[in-house]
Protein backbone atom coordinates (compact mmCIF):
# COMPACT_ATOMS: atom_id res chain seq x y z
CA UNK A 1 0.00 0.00 0.00
CA UNK A 2 1.24 3.58 -0.63
CA UNK A 3 2.24 5.65 1.86
CA UNK A 4 -0.42 8.39 1.36
CA UNK A 5 -2.96 5.76 1.24
CA UNK A 6 -2.28 4.23 4.73
CA UNK A 7 -5.01 5.77 7.16
CA UNK A 8 -6.68 9.26 6.84
CA UNK A 9 -3.28 10.47 5.95
CA UNK A 10 -4.30 10.97 2.62
CA UNK A 11 -6.84 14.22 4.00
CA UNK A 12 -3.93 15.95 5.22
CA UNK A 13 -1.80 15.96 2.07
CA UNK A 14 -4.99 16.94 -0.15
CA UNK A 15 -5.90 19.56 2.10
CA UNK A 16 -1.71 21.18 2.18
CA UNK A 17 -1.39 20.06 -2.13
CA UNK A 18 -5.23 22.21 -2.88
CA UNK A 19 -4.46 25.01 -0.63
CA UNK A 20 -1.36 26.11 -1.64
CA UNK A 21 -2.22 25.39 -5.44
CA UNK A 22 -5.43 27.79 -4.62
CA UNK A 23 -3.15 30.62 -3.57
CA UNK A 24 -0.63 29.79 -6.33
CA UNK A 25 -2.96 29.49 -9.17
CA UNK A 26 -5.08 32.31 -8.20
CA UNK A 27 -1.58 34.79 -7.89
CA UNK A 28 -0.29 33.71 -11.52
CA UNK A 29 -3.57 34.06 -12.85
CA UNK A 30 -4.18 37.86 -11.87
CA UNK A 31 -0.33 38.10 -12.23
CA UNK A 32 -1.12 37.05 -15.72
CA UNK A 33 -4.15 39.50 -16.29
CA UNK A 34 -1.92 42.43 -14.68
CA UNK A 35 -4.48 42.27 -12.08
CA UNK A 36 -1.79 42.92 -9.26
CA UNK A 37 1.78 43.66 -9.29
CA UNK A 38 4.29 40.95 -9.19
CA UNK A 39 6.36 41.71 -5.42
CA UNK A 40 3.91 40.50 -2.77
CA UNK A 41 0.00 41.35 -3.24
CA UNK A 42 -2.57 40.30 -0.24
CA UNK A 43 -3.46 36.90 -0.90
CA UNK A 44 -6.90 38.27 -1.51
CA UNK A 45 -5.77 40.86 -4.08
CA UNK A 46 -5.26 38.04 -5.96
CA UNK A 47 -8.82 36.66 -6.05
CA UNK A 48 -10.37 39.88 -6.26
CA UNK A 49 -11.61 40.00 -9.79
CA UNK A 50 -13.06 37.97 -12.32
CA UNK A 51 -11.86 35.32 -13.31
CA UNK A 52 -9.31 34.71 -11.13
CA UNK A 53 -12.35 35.16 -8.47
CA UNK A 54 -14.15 32.82 -9.06
CA UNK A 55 -11.72 29.80 -9.21
CA UNK A 56 -10.05 31.50 -5.94
CA UNK A 57 -14.12 31.23 -4.40
CA UNK A 58 -14.54 27.48 -5.60
CA UNK A 59 -10.84 26.39 -4.91
CA UNK A 60 -11.10 27.73 -1.28
CA UNK A 61 -14.12 26.57 -0.26
CA UNK A 62 -13.15 23.15 -1.82
CA UNK A 63 -10.07 23.80 1.00
CA UNK A 64 -12.10 24.93 4.11
CA UNK A 65 -14.49 21.34 3.40
CA UNK A 66 -10.97 19.35 3.16
CA UNK A 67 -9.62 21.41 6.64
CA UNK A 68 -12.95 20.70 7.83
CA UNK A 69 -12.82 17.02 7.68
CA UNK A 70 -9.28 17.13 8.50
CA UNK A 71 -9.78 18.92 11.80
CA UNK A 72 -12.30 16.77 12.94
CA UNK A 73 -10.10 13.69 12.41
CA UNK A 74 -7.54 15.13 14.32
CA UNK A 75 -10.49 15.73 17.22
CA UNK A 76 -11.40 12.16 16.81
CA UNK A 77 -7.66 10.95 16.85
CA UNK A 78 -6.94 13.04 20.10
CA UNK A 79 -10.21 12.21 22.20
CA UNK A 80 -9.61 8.27 21.89
CA UNK A 81 -5.83 8.49 22.62
CA UNK A 82 -7.34 10.35 25.69
CA UNK A 83 -9.59 7.40 26.08
CA UNK A 84 -6.78 5.24 26.85
CA UNK A 85 -3.99 7.66 28.18
CA UNK A 86 -6.56 10.81 29.80
CA UNK A 87 -2.99 12.97 29.36
CA UNK A 88 -4.81 15.81 27.38
CA UNK A 89 -7.45 17.81 28.69
CA UNK A 90 -11.11 17.22 27.36
CA UNK A 91 -11.94 20.52 26.94
CA UNK A 92 -7.88 21.68 24.83
CA UNK A 93 -9.32 19.28 22.29
CA UNK A 94 -12.88 20.57 22.02
CA UNK A 95 -11.71 24.12 22.22
CA UNK A 96 -9.04 23.20 19.09
CA UNK A 97 -12.42 22.02 17.31
CA UNK A 98 -14.53 24.73 17.55
CA UNK A 99 -11.31 27.07 16.57
CA UNK A 100 -10.30 24.98 13.74
CA UNK A 101 -13.84 25.36 12.48
CA UNK A 102 -14.45 28.78 13.04
CA UNK A 103 -11.17 29.43 11.04
CA UNK A 104 -12.75 27.26 8.09
CA UNK A 105 -15.57 29.48 8.21
CA UNK A 106 -13.41 32.27 8.09
CA UNK A 107 -12.04 30.96 4.91
CA UNK A 108 -15.39 30.94 3.07
CA UNK A 109 -16.31 34.27 4.21
CA UNK A 110 -13.10 35.23 2.75
CA UNK A 111 -13.50 33.27 -0.58
CA UNK A 112 -17.31 34.83 -1.14
CA UNK A 113 -17.04 38.23 -0.09
CA UNK A 114 -14.33 40.34 -2.56
CA UNK A 115 -12.58 42.83 -0.79
CA UNK A 116 -13.17 44.83 -3.22
CA UNK A 117 -16.93 44.66 -3.35
CA UNK A 118 -18.08 44.11 0.31
CA UNK A 119 -14.71 45.42 2.57
CA UNK A 120 -15.87 44.99 5.95
CA UNK A 121 -17.33 41.67 6.22
CA UNK A 122 -14.35 40.26 3.87
CA UNK A 123 -12.30 41.84 6.39
CA UNK A 124 -14.08 40.39 9.82
CA UNK A 125 -13.84 36.73 7.49
CA UNK A 126 -10.26 37.40 7.17
CA UNK A 127 -9.34 38.27 10.70
CA UNK A 128 -11.77 34.85 12.06
CA UNK A 129 -9.51 32.90 9.83
CA UNK A 130 -6.11 34.35 10.89
CA UNK A 131 -7.16 34.49 14.81
CA UNK A 132 -8.58 31.26 14.74
CA UNK A 133 -6.43 29.28 12.40
CA UNK A 134 -3.32 30.53 14.47
CA UNK A 135 -5.09 30.19 17.98
CA UNK A 136 -5.72 26.43 16.26
CA UNK A 137 -1.97 25.45 15.44
CA UNK A 138 -1.05 27.08 19.22
CA UNK A 139 -3.16 24.82 20.94
CA UNK A 140 -2.31 22.15 18.90
CA UNK A 141 1.17 21.68 19.65
CA UNK A 142 0.42 22.39 23.38
CA UNK A 143 -1.90 19.02 23.05
CA UNK A 144 1.26 17.76 21.06
CA UNK A 145 3.30 18.06 24.05
CA UNK A 146 0.92 17.14 26.63
CA UNK A 147 0.50 14.04 24.51
CA UNK A 148 4.01 13.19 24.29
CA UNK A 149 4.66 9.88 24.55
CA UNK A 150 1.73 8.29 23.42
CA UNK A 151 1.20 10.49 20.28
CA UNK A 152 3.53 12.44 17.89
CA UNK A 153 7.51 11.87 18.17
CA UNK A 154 9.37 14.56 20.38
CA UNK A 155 10.65 16.05 17.08
CA UNK A 156 7.14 16.66 15.28
CA UNK A 157 6.30 18.01 18.47
CA UNK A 158 8.64 20.76 17.91
CA UNK A 159 7.84 21.04 14.65
CA UNK A 160 4.21 22.14 15.23
CA UNK A 161 5.85 24.31 18.30
CA UNK A 162 7.91 26.02 15.52
CA UNK A 163 5.34 26.37 12.75
CA UNK A 164 3.01 27.80 15.73
CA UNK A 165 5.56 30.25 16.54
CA UNK A 166 6.31 32.15 13.02
CA UNK A 167 2.68 31.96 12.56
CA UNK A 168 2.10 33.60 16.21
CA UNK A 169 5.44 36.12 15.44
CA UNK A 170 4.41 37.15 11.60
CA UNK A 171 0.76 37.89 12.80
CA UNK A 172 1.27 40.58 15.03
CA UNK A 173 2.94 43.24 12.89
CA UNK A 174 0.51 41.64 9.89
CA UNK A 175 -2.95 43.27 11.34
CA UNK A 176 -1.06 46.35 13.19
CA UNK A 177 0.59 47.16 9.73
CA UNK A 178 -2.66 46.89 8.11
CA UNK A 179 -4.72 49.41 9.53
CA UNK A 180 -2.40 51.78 7.90
CA UNK A 181 -2.81 50.36 4.71
CA UNK A 182 -5.63 51.53 1.90
CA UNK A 183 -7.29 47.96 1.04
CA UNK A 184 -9.14 49.07 -2.03
CA UNK A 185 -5.89 49.51 -4.07
CA UNK A 186 -4.71 46.59 -5.95
CA UNK A 187 -1.90 47.77 -7.49
CA UNK A 188 0.57 49.56 -5.53
CA UNK A 189 3.41 52.58 -6.23
CA UNK A 190 6.45 52.74 -3.97
CA UNK A 191 5.99 56.22 -3.35
CA UNK A 192 2.56 55.72 -1.52
CA UNK A 193 2.81 56.69 2.23
CA UNK A 194 1.59 53.54 3.44
CA UNK A 195 3.86 51.02 0.82
CA UNK A 196 5.71 50.25 3.74
CA UNK A 197 2.97 49.55 5.65
CA UNK A 198 1.58 47.42 2.92
CA UNK A 199 4.79 45.34 2.23
CA UNK A 200 4.92 44.11 5.60
CA UNK A 201 1.74 43.32 6.37
CA UNK A 202 1.22 41.72 3.05
CA UNK A 203 4.53 39.75 3.59
CA UNK A 204 3.50 39.04 6.90
CA UNK A 205 -0.15 37.64 5.23
CA UNK A 206 1.72 34.82 3.49
CA UNK A 207 3.88 33.52 6.09
CA UNK A 208 0.86 33.33 8.58
CA UNK A 209 -1.27 31.42 5.76
CA UNK A 210 1.41 29.78 4.72
CA UNK A 211 2.33 28.55 8.26
CA UNK A 212 -1.19 27.49 8.85
CA UNK A 213 -1.43 25.22 5.88
CA UNK A 214 2.25 23.79 6.58
CA UNK A 215 1.11 22.39 9.72
CA UNK A 216 -1.05 19.94 8.71
CA UNK A 217 2.01 18.38 7.04
CA UNK A 218 2.90 17.12 10.47
CA UNK A 219 -0.24 15.35 10.88
CA UNK A 220 0.29 12.64 8.48
CA UNK A 221 2.41 10.33 10.63
CA UNK A 222 -0.51 10.15 12.99
CA UNK A 223 -2.72 9.99 10.60
CA UNK A 224 -1.26 6.94 9.02
CA UNK A 225 -2.25 5.40 11.90
CA UNK A 226 -6.43 5.07 12.14
CA UNK A 227 -9.60 5.79 9.92
CA UNK A 228 -13.04 6.86 10.90
CA UNK A 229 -16.15 4.50 10.41
CA UNK A 230 -19.60 5.56 10.53
CA UNK A 231 -22.04 3.48 11.97
CA UNK A 232 -25.76 3.49 10.90
CA UNK A 233 -28.51 2.68 13.56
CA UNK A 234 -32.21 2.82 12.36
CA UNK A 235 -35.35 1.87 14.68
CA UNK A 236 -38.71 0.40 13.15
Amino acid sequence: MLWFMQGLCFLPVFLVIWSSCTFIIAYLIALFRHDVDVVFPYISDTGANPPESCIFGLMTFISACAGIATIYARYKFVEKLNEDTSVVRPCFNKMALWLGMMSCLGMCVVATFQETLVTKVHDAGALLFFISGVSYIVLQSVISFSAYPYGSSLGVCWARASIALIAVVAFFPMVVCTNFVDQTKLHRDTDDKDYHFYLTSAVCEWVVAFSFICFFLTYIDDFKLFTLRVNLEYWM
